[in-house]
């Protein structure tokens, strides 16, 4: 018997990022807006913002997302009632098969928002440039980046547009029922996930216990340790604490909270505690936090402004 190979076509080829970065912002930035001549989504983690692309206007909320053809001027700024976390990923790609993304917006479910965050995260781990300033226009790779990492960021990138093209292109496309077992196995871990850290959530302003958490969705100890550490690489209470930095990120950048009534409002015994854990979480102290973020929100409108030749 003679075999045989069988040719694979693939929808995308995507060999070049330009750029990766992870945006906290104020409540109020305005970012005056570009064009480039290559591709670019932005995904709303948290907050909502309102995006201007050529003459159209999108109100996009956590969870929605919009891409940006080659050339296409886009601008955006926050909505004013939260502050957004945004995801911006900007890419080289000419395959036919982009056409379908033109003036696509859309609400990525759970297996899309995944991959999302793998990206985030193999980026974190293969650049020696931040994702958080706004003003880089070239990632620059570590010198040993993990083995691997930048084809996994190109993989999760190019299976992440082929799912948005089922998901959202067709109802009967890409439905759960054609997918892998495996996928099956992570959806279901990954949804009972989901439900424990909305409880998380509900309670972020009190003191959560593993008892509490365990006796809420009856499941042992054992259990819980072991979906945190194989989903979120940590424990449930350190992933809490890490939630109540992150709100208290938020809190910060609504400006509606001074530091004191900060720590009061998520339950820490003192601002001094507060500010620990903040640091110990974040590298910085509240105040250093508070003022870099302003410091790069008001970057983005300078840096959009000399790219436009319009002086800030």
């Amino acid at each position: 018997m003679a075999y045989c190979s069988t040719a694979l076509n693939k929808e995308f080829e995507i060999h070049e990022i330009i750029t990766i970065h992870y945006f906290e912002y104020m409540k109020d930035f305005v970012f005056s807006g570009e064009s480039h001549d290559f591709w670019e989504f932005l995904y709303v983690d948290k907050g909502e913002i309102i995006v201007q692309a050529d003459q159209s206007i999108y109100y996009l909320k956590a969870g929605d997302i919009i891409f940006h053809k080659p050339n296409e001027f886009h601008a955006l700024k926050a909505s004013g009632n939260k502050a957004p976390n945004l995801v911006a990923v900007s890419f080289r790609c000419h395959s036919k098969s982009m056409k379908f993304f033109e003036g696509k917006t859309c609400s990525l479910d759970q297996e899309e928002r995944f991959l999302i965050s793998r990206m985030i995260a193999e980026a974190k781990s293969a650049f020696s440039t931040p994702l958080h300033i706004p003003s880089i226009e070239k990632v620059e790779l570590v010198q040993q980046p993990p083995f691997g990492a930048p084809q996994l960021i190109l993989l999760y990138l190019q299976i992440f547009l082929i799912y948005i093209k089922r998901n959202h292109f067709k109802a009967d496309e890409g439905s759960i029922d054609s997918m892998p077992t495996e996928h099956k196995a992570l959806s279901s871990n990954s949804s009972h996930l989901e439900q424990i850290i909305q409880f998380m959530e509900y309670h972020i302003c009190e003191h959560l216990s593993i008892k509490a958490i365990c006796d809420e969705f009856s499941i042992s100890r054992s259990t819980l340790h072991s979906l945190f550490h194989r989903e979120k690489n940590c424990g449930a209470i350190d992933y809490f604490n890490l939630m109540k930095v992150e709100r208290s990120k938020e809190i910060m950048r609504d400006g509606n909270m001074n530091f004191t009534e900060i720590a009061h409002f998520l339950s820490y015994s003192s601002l001094q505690y507060f500010s620990r854990q903040f640091k110990k979480t974040t590298g910085m102290s509240p105040l250093e936090y508070f003022s870099s973020v302003k410091k790069y929100s008001n970057e983005v409108t300078n840096t959009s402004k000399k790219r436009m030749g319009i002086a800030p």
